[in-house]
């Protein structure tokens, strides 16, 4: 445990092949492309490989720095790796994430070194090639958060931005829906995130709010057409949401998979949204400089959360952000009025003029 890395110039050139763990949300696995590119960019010559949550891990399908992406559970991780070279070749390095001693024990089997996280496992530790101090829960932003495994170990960041690859291919599938299912002539064409996951509802926006909002830019924009995002779980609220502005709005709530639904994102001209993991994948197309309005709760708010160096951001904090731990406060207290300040900006295309909260532990 806490063993003293070396990284050489070529220690790290002869570095083949590294395995990435990380099994967690959506808005996390984006959240890790910057410490996964970091470990990348520091060992130029491995291949890497990333497990994560198997329903989400595609997110990180096509990322140039990437080998090979596949799912992997803490159930599926007892049983793997246990043939040893009849599996497939050994890592040189491995970066696991988490507390999960199923997950640590099998980078162990198939890794020369591991770098994790202290464990509540003392015997586990003590066969992990370092063993850093994770951070305390919400005590910087979730980009710093990630970056902390790798940089215990001496890699540090190159940017702090989400990374996303749209293919070709779904860009044509993605322009030929929304030619389907659009009227004609629909500009600007906005994406609508109401509602964050169901243990997480406290950081919803309230729907009437979001219709007034669309009344608000219809009658500046009277040809706006708005998609609605989401899964199963928000189909309530959407349908309100429709069934109010039918004629101006396309309900995708529980019918895109996740790479079809960014790739929808990418073709959209502005997108507002609560705090949540569809948020960080449209977050994740600034290099598109893809225009967005983001929402955020005062116990969570955008120092924690917000993309960074995003070029087109507009940040709506609660009046309270920073000040409460309170989940109990209301979202409703952000104002029609506000949040119709920043998407008047950003549809306009005036640069932003609210940026957010400082991030907690990185400079940008």
């Amino acid at each position: 445990m806490n063993k003293a890395p070396l990284f050489g110039s070529a220690e790290a050139l002869a570095v083949k092949r590294i395995l990435i763990i990380n099994v967690t949300r959506i808005g996390d696995t984006l959240l890790n492309t910057p410490a996964i590119r970091a470990i990348a960019h520091h060992f130029p010559n491995a291949a890497i490989t990333c497990l994560g949550h198997a329903k989400r891990v595609e997110v990180l399908q096509h990322l140039p720095y990437l080998a090979k992406v596949g799912g992997i559970d803490k159930k599926s991780a007892r049983f793997r790796g246990r043939l040893g070279p009849l599996t497939g070749e050994r890592y040189d390095w491995a970066f696991v994430w988490g507390n999960d001693d199923a997950l640590h024990h099998y980078a162990l089997r198939k890794s020369d070194r591991v770098v994790g996280y202290v464990q509540r496992n003392s015997s586990l530790n003590q066969r992990l090639f370092h063993a850093a101090v994770e951070p305390a829960l919400y005590s910087m932003h979730g980009v710093a958060m990630q970056l902390a495994l790798p940089l215990s170990v001496g890699i540090g960041a190159n940017a702090y931005t989400l990374d996303y690859v749209v293919t070709v291919d779904e860009t044509v599938i993605a322009r030929a829906k929304l030619q389907a299912d659009l009227p004609a002539n629909k500009k600007p064409i906005i994406g609508l995130q109401v509602a964050s996951f169901p243990t997480k509802a406290y950081r919803d926006w309230p729907i009437e709010q979001f219709i007034a909002l669309a009344v608000r830019i219809l009658k500046s924009h009277p040809n706006a057409h708005f998609l609605l995002f989401g899964g199963t779980d928000d189909q309530p609220r959407t349908k309100i949401f429709a069934d109010i502005l039918p004629d101006t709005t396309t309900d995708y709530a529980g019918n895109l998979g996740l790479r079809k639904t960014v790739a929808v994102m990418k073709e959209i001209d502005l997108y507002i949204g609560v705090d949540t993991g569809p948020t960080h994948m449209y977050g994740s197309l600034g290099q598109w400089n893809k225009p967005m309005v983001s929402m955020y709760h005062p116990t969570l708010p955008s120092a924690l959360y917000k993309p960074l160096q995003h070029p087109a951001l507009y940040v709506v904090d609660h009046p309270l952000a920073g000040t409460t731990k309170d989940e109990s406060v209301p979202m409703a207290d952000i104002s029609v009025e506000t949040v119709w300040e920043r998407v008047a900006d950003a549809l306009d295309g005036v640069p932003s003029r609210f940026p957010g909260m400082s991030p907690i532990g990185v400079v940008v």
